[in-house]
């Protein structure tokens, strides 16, 4: 896989981990943000495949990078990588356009089978 992938996530245990499932995967193209108004500073001036970011962080959550990206037209990939799965925070992510949840902790399997289904999507 040759795809971009923006990972946001405040945590850089965090995307350490999710970039060695991402690059376990074959993506190894990765542009790391350690916040979301990092992040959104990045999707204005590169062009990216997939987002993968985390709900929680600060300057600005990952809901508001969903609405951001979405508000801009996108309609690439991006998915949560959460522990809010409290059924309304999912609701409000679903209806700002979230392609996909996945709960931390996670298993890197999980995320290969999210990366299949998502980016093989794109490329088709």
């Amino acid at each position: 896989m040759d795809q971009k992938v923006l990972l946001a996530d405040d945590s850089g245990v965090m995307r350490k981990i999710i970039l060695r499932a991402l690059n376990a995967a074959g993506v190894t193209d990765v542009v790391e943000a350690a916040d979301g108004a990092q992040a959104w500073t990045a999707f204005q001036t590169t062009q990216f495949d997939m987002v993968l970011t985390d709900w929680n962080m600060p300057m600005m959550t990952g809901l508001d990078l969903l609405k951001n990206i979405r508000q801009a037209g996108s309609t690439i990939p991006v998915i949560m990588i959460t522990t809010e799965s409290e059924r309304g925070r999912v609701i409000e992510a679903i209806q700002a356009g979230v392609s996909d949840f996945l709960p931390k902790p996670f298993e890197n399997e999980l995320l290969q089978e999210k990366l299949v289904k998502h980016l093989s999507a794109i490329a088709s």
